[in-house]
């Protein structure tokens, strides 16, 4: 399957998560077994990846030896089984935990220029189904090293349904926690705000963008987030789609929005504890972005709506055209 244009990135659903043979255990052993299985590794954050004719891809590992109690199952990918598991990272070339060198990790792999990155560095050149399966990879695997006691009583867990749910002793499930969180494009006169957080570099600007808080519906989410970082108000706020951004357990709900009417757009306050700059963008500045700014990452929803709003524009202009 390959990517959706209509959807972000991570969310064309390229991976088969393939949840009916993660019910199984029996399941779980065949697919391990079945000699197309894929393993995953990742080591913190880290992806391993292997440079191919067309950019890089990830460098697969084929399932073998017994299956960890930590393993998780991603899914399938063209029916493949895929697997993932965190493994120790080596430290300034020293050995990793287990007394393998970086180089023999190499040469089991079958890989002589295997290298380790985050994912951002590569992710937009990844194919869809690989993106989605480090996603979860990361997603689950951070999950489990954080979900070795029950939040109820302290009690031990142990993983079920190949990683995506742990058990108590008591016969209770616990689940990955997503935290949702509002992303929003806002417009006024062919123009878009976007800001920089007070942590980046200067130059660096995206979508403003907040988690949602208790008891708070999205589109109160989004009217907070916006007028706390910028002292901007809102109207016709409309959902447009979602992205998930397990790095580790984020849940981006991307909205449009207008500058309220009556709204001063040139009296923006920002939260100095959140936002160094605001800004006001039009079509042709972020179409060639000058070499000052710099946009989000292409993996992002962020860019993607950005993206998409300039060619909203692009589109229009060619339809102006044409009437002529």
């Amino acid at each position: 399957m390959t990517s959706n244009p209509t959807r972000p990135p991570l969310a064309s659903g390229a991976l088969d998560r393939d949840a009916s043979t993660r019910m199984s255990e029996e399941r779980l052993r065949n697919a391990w077994r079945d000699p197309a299985a894929l393993l995953l590794r990742l080591r913190g954050v880290e992806i391993p990846v292997v440079s191919s004719g067309d950019g890089v891809r990830l460098a697969w590992r084929p399932a073998s030896g017994d299956r960890a109690a930590t393993d998780v199952y991603l899914g399938r990918i063209d029916g493949a089984p895929a697997f993932a598991r965190s493994e120790p990272a080596a430290v300034d070339g020293a050995p990793a935990a287990d007394g393998a060198s970086p180089a023999g990790e190499r040469e089991r792999a079958g890989a002589a220029d295997e290298h380790w990155t985050h994912p951002f560095q590569v992710g937009a050149g990844l194919p869809e189904a690989e993106r989605e399966a480090i996603g979860v990879a990361s997603a689950l695997l951070r999950w489990q090293e954080a979900a070795g006691f029950s939040p109820r009583d302290g009690g031990p867990t142990e993983p079920i349904q190949g990683g995506w749910a742990r058990l108590d002793a008591h016969g209770g499930e616990h689940f990955p926690r997503t935290d949702p969180a509002v992303i929003v494009l806002i417009e006024h006169d062919d123009r878009v705000l976007l800001g920089s957080n007070a942590l980046w570099e200067s130059g660096r600007f995206s979508l403003l963008a907040g988690f949602v808080e208790a008891g708070e519906s999205l589109e109160q989410a989004v009217e907070r987030e916006v007028f706390e970082e910028s002292g901007v108000r809102l109207e016709e706020i409309a959902y447009v789609t979602s992205q998930p951004w397990p790095f580790p357990r984020s849940l981006m709900l991307g909205f449009r929005a207008r500058l309220a009417a009556g709204s001063d757009p040139d009296a923006l306050v920002a939260d100095p504890t959140e936002i160094s700059e605001l800004r006001w963008f039009t079509r042709d500045e972020l179409r060639e972005p000058h070499e000052s700014l710099t946009l989000p990452m292409p993996l992002s929803i962020a860019r993607w709506m950005i993206d998409r709003w300039v060619a909203e524009g692009d589109t229009a202009a060619g339809d102006v055209r044409a009437t002529r």
